[in-house]
């Protein structure tokens, strides 16, 4: 019997949310709209700079969120990731404990916590300049399967594949410890920049992989808008497949599985933050506690239109119960 039902690894990161419009992009911002891009501290201040208002702070991180929304679900969940030692990194890792997450994993830097600029723009998407700080220099001498001891499940969010490294120590200490893995690809950009990476690990063995449209486009290099083909080439690794749509809905398939999961229609979604991690929550829930794939996946969308309609990537105590409530009866389904 494990202690903890998972275990998030990942970048533990200050989201810094600003409403901007795409002219503010094209004047400020470069690379693409909608992905994420890292940046230096020099980069980060100028961009905050040229904000027309001070940006709202919310504890983020892919991981991290998708760990802190398991954790008010029910599952038991801890958290493995770098902080620094300022003052953001205490207000973060106090945030994690409030809500449930086990903390003794979080390791420290005598350095300013990592922070990532989420630029939302009126179309509610997302563009993502992310200044890692004290999460850069988490070694991977510093990972070992003592970490994921205890730990059923580790959830393991795809930016650390920036440092690649460092995320094959975390999947090597977490398979050796005898963890089911989960890896959620995180952005097209990481996509690009490991795509021989990822499919090695899914060769070897991951458990269930997420993806956006983005992303499962940037790992086969195709167009195709046939996402239940992609799921089911993504699966036929062995794995399960979770190929996220947005507002479209998603696929899952697992064999000879193959699931549509309908979309949780919301009257405007105001903020995509955050909204991926949520569905990963909802679905790594149900699939640990032994539910079918149509019911996990009915669950993530739950969580992820509940997401976006909300400024930040963390869902309000006040709309937990009523998610809560949709869980109980999805579980029994």
């Amino acid at each position: 019997m494990h202690s903890y039902d998972l275990i998030g690894a990942g970048n533990p990161i200050m989201d810094l949310l600003a409403r901007v419009s795409d002219d503010f992009l094209t004047q400020h911002v470069r690379g693409e709209k909608g992905g994420m891009v890292l940046v230096d501290a020099d980069e980060m201040h100028r961009l905050v700079t040229q904000l027309h208002a001070s940006p709202v702070r919310a504890p983020g991180g892919s991981a991290a969120n998708t760990t802190v929304a398991a954790a008010r679900l029910g599952l038991r969940t801890r958290y493995l990731g770098k902080i620094g030692s300022d003052e953001t990194a205490d207000t973060y890792h106090q945030n994690m404990l409030d809500h449930g997450v086990e903390g003794s994993r979080f390791k420290r830097a005598p350095l300013p916590n990592a922070r990532c600029l989420s630029l939302i723009t009126p179309d509610s998407q997302r563009t993502m300049r992310t200044c890692l700080g004290a999460a850069m220099t988490l070694a991977p001498e510093e990972i070992s399967p003592a970490d994921f001891a205890d730990s059923r499940h580790a959830h393991i969010e795809g930016y650390l594949m920036f440092n690649p490294a460092l995320a094959t120590a975390v999947v090597d200490s977490a398979r050796a410890a005898g963890c089911t893995i989960s890896i959620d690809l995180a952005s097209f950009e990481v996509v690009n920049v490991a795509r021989d990476w990822i499919k090695r690990q899914i060769d070897a063995g991951v458990h269930v992989v997420f993806a956006n449209e983005d992303e499962i486009h940037a790992l086969y290099e195709t167009k195709t808008p046939a996402y239940d083909e992609l799921a089911r080439r993504l699966a036929s690794h062995g794995g399960i497949a979770a190929v996220k749509m947005g507002k479209d809905g998603a696929w899952i398939a697992h064999g000879s599985e193959l699931h549509r999961i309908e979309p949780v229609r919301v009257a405007q979604a105001i903020d995509t933050t955050g909204a991926g991690d949520s569905w990963a929550a909802g679905f790594l829930y149900g699939y640990l506690r032994g539910w079918n794939l149509a019911a996990a996946g009915a669950l993530g969308s739950v969580l992820g239109a509940e997401c976006v309609q909300h400024i930040g990537p963390a869902i309000p105590e006040s709309h937990w119960p009523a998610v809560s409530a949709r869980a109980t009866a999805l579980a029994t389904k």
